[in-house]
């Protein structure tokens, strides 16, 4: 019941639902790229990004300093289910910027 309710507390969020989106349309992504994409401070974006991991629905992978996430798969049918209807809403995303040096977290 535990990670039901995570799952389900993770989409209680408009901008964990936003980073969700943005990770399923732009794929693996640094920190630093969806810092200067969603204009977020780091603190708060990697908040938003442990949650959604936590809830099952995200992957890290760490390259040296830099983390990169991704959507995890496969997914169970409940999140799968999930980001089918979190992809039919009509979200405005901003375009992913990638960073020419790499990320400086």
């Amino acid at each position: 019941m535990d990670i039901f309710l995570k799952t389900v507390s993770a989409l209680n969020d408009e901008t964990r639902v936003l980073l969700l989106r943005f990770l399923d349309e732009n794929g693996e992504s640094c920190v630093c790229d969806l810092q200067n994409a969603l204009q977020m401070i780091q603190s708060r974006l990697s908040r938003h990004l442990k949650i959604l991991k936590d809830a099952g629905f995200l992957r890290v992978e760490r390259k040296g300093t830099w983390a990169y996430y991704s959507v995890r798969t496969p997914l169970d049918r409940f999140r799968l289910e999930a980001l089918e209807e979190i992809r039919h809403l009509e979200i405005s995303l901003p375009e992913l910027k990638k960073e020419n040096k790499g990320c400086k977290i």
